[in-house]
């Protein structure tokens, strides 16, 4: 949504992600690299989840995949993480799902969602992204589960967090989750710049003799 300017994520094929791990694999040195399997890459059979889970880690250069669902997504974390894949798991608001849901809203089905991680971490998930649930529903996904779980719009009581970069950046404005934080607004620095380069030109004053050669 923030690279292609896509309204959801649906569109996005596996060998972009692909072409996209590959790029991010180049530059860590430390870092996990955890690449998501897009939309229609996992939910045919397990079978295919782990075609296309393999692909990743030895196309792209991941070191764990992350697929979205709870019960329903099991059977297809199970045949990855039997294959010796790390595989994060994603419950409560699933992107991938939006239609279903109806759009990007809160999910507060606590039963439902208490069962998605417990299956989740029983098909062998070492860890487990919950986005968008109410602060305590969070909290006691956290506690019944032994995996770490990472948060997004699901409150401080989570193992870990994420933020979008472009998002807490301030390089994308049209989507503003209640639950992102801005700690920079990059977006309108380079705004600026690009105009201040533009008048510049126009004036004649870039390129000066300091930025030019001398026969």
């Amino acid at each position: 949504m923030v690279v292609q300017g896509e309204p959801h994520s649906l569109k996005v094929t596996l060998e972009e992600m692909i072409y996209h791990t590959r790029m991010v694999a180049r530059g860590i040195r430390h870092s996990l690299l955890v690449a998501d399997l897009p939309f229609m890459s996992y939910q045919i059979s397990p079978q295919q989840a782990l075609e296309n889970a393999g692909r990743l880690i030895k196309e792209g250069g991941a070191h764990a995949v992350k697929l979205e669902g709870g019960q329903r997504s099991a059977p297809a974390v199970e045949a990855i993480a039997g294959a010796d894949i790390p595989v994060m798991g994603h419950i409560g608001l699933t992107p991938q799902s939006v239609h279903r849901l109806g759009g990007f809203r809160v999910q507060r089905d606590a039963s439902r969602l208490l069962d998605d991680a417990l299956a989740v971490e029983q098909a062998g998930a070492f860890a487990l992204v919950v986005e968008c649930i109410p602060v305590d529903l969070a909290e006691q996904i956290r506690t019944s589960v032994k995996i770490p779980t990472i948060g997004i719009g699901a409150g401080a009581g989570c193992d870990g967090q994420i933020l979008v970069t472009h998002d807490m950046l301030g390089l994308f404005g049209d989507l503003k989750p209640r639950f992102v934080k801005q700690y920079a607004d990059i977006g309108a620095a380079i705004v600026e710049a690009v105009e201040a380069y533009c008048r510049e030109v126009r004036d004649g004053r870039f390129p000066a003799m300091e930025h030019s050669f001398r026969a």
